[in-house]
């Protein structure tokens, strides 16, 4: 029986703020504008929101200028394509975010398509996501690139084991399960892609390396699902009601983190883990976006 390390990613995510800082003071020295991140919130979400405030305060932080749009849940498909439209041709503005979700009369890929790719600095288009794929430089969806941040500042290996990714969202899962198989600087492992009508789940998490967990099911994962030496990544986080707590809930993840970290090697906390690495992913795409250094200027 093990315990296991933690993988802080305030910490991680703390240092790639930190050099996106410095790289944007550098840009600027040398007489660009600083880069500038236009959101789109479409009806007023309260997790949108607090995402939002989140994601404001971390441009703020790094000297990234950032506006939200907010607009009315009723607004339709061709109106908000139409502004979406118009922040694509203004050249002022160099990352395009919608937050999701959307309500529901809205679909959330005829929107995404709707943004330029070049601005595309959540990394969902159908174009970064088919470039990703084949391995090429492409803006990459911000949480599985925060995974494999935390992966390279930690000396995880990751080239030959057997990476199994539970979830197969067009968020995390599915980008997440390419770049382990794809991606030459920090994958080539062997991949399992597990998802929601998997049978036998345990069959493919007790063979694990490496687990990457997000499939929205709070503590699906326990300790007997797992192999000694694991390393695990808990992509979840989900309110659970908690009487003994100030605000009568708790955050917890898709693993039971008591059970499992007594064999894991390492592990991500809920909250504290891939959170934090997601919006500095974000603020390193934007950063990118106004350099044009993925899809440079005809």
């Amino acid at each position: 029986m093990m315990n296991a390390k933690l993988i802080d990613g305030s910490l991680v995510s703390s240092i790639v703020r930190n050099e996106v800082r410095e790289d944007v003071n550098s840009w600027t020295a040398a007489g660009n504008r600083p880069p500038f991140l236009e959101v789109i919130q479409v009806g007023a979400d309260p997790a949108s929101t607090v995402y939002i405030g989140a994601k404001t305060r971390a441009c703020h932080d790094v000297g990234i200028q950032t506006h939200t749009t907010h607009l009315q849940d009723t607004i339709s498909a061709k109106e908000l394509k139409a502004l979406i439209r118009g922040m694509n041709e203004n050249p002022e503005i160099d990352g395009i975010l919608v937050q999701l979700p959307l309500p529901a009369h809205l679909s959330a890929l005829d929107v995404i398509e709707s943004i330029d790719y070049r601005k595309d600095v959540d990394g969902f288009h159908p174009m970064n996501v088919g470039r990703l794929a084949i391995d090429q430089p492409t803006f990459r969806s911000c949480t599985p690139a925060g995974i494999f941040e935390l992966l390279r500042y930690y000396s995880l290996p990751v080239k030959g084991k057997h990476a199994v990714v539970v979830g197969a969202s067009n968020i995390v899962g599915s980008p997440t399960a390419i770049m382990f198989s794809r991606e030459n600087s920090t994958g080539k492992a062997t991949t399992t892609i597990c998802h929601k009508y998997t049978k036998d789940l345990t069959a493919y998490t007790i063979t694990a390396d490496i687990l990457v967990v997000a499939a929205g099911s709070p503590e699906l994962i326990r300790g007997e699902m797992v192999k000694e030496g694991v390393v695990i990544i808990d992509v979840g986080m989900t309110r659970v009601a908690d009487e003994t707590s100030e605000k009568g809930y708790k955050l917890v993840g898709d693993v039971h983190f008591e059970s499992v970290e007594k064999k894991a090697s390492w592990i991500t906390p809920v909250p504290g883990g891939v959170g934090p690495m997601t919006v500095a992913m974000l603020m390193k795409n934007t950063l990118l976006a106004a350099k044009k250094s993925i899809y440079p200027e005809e």
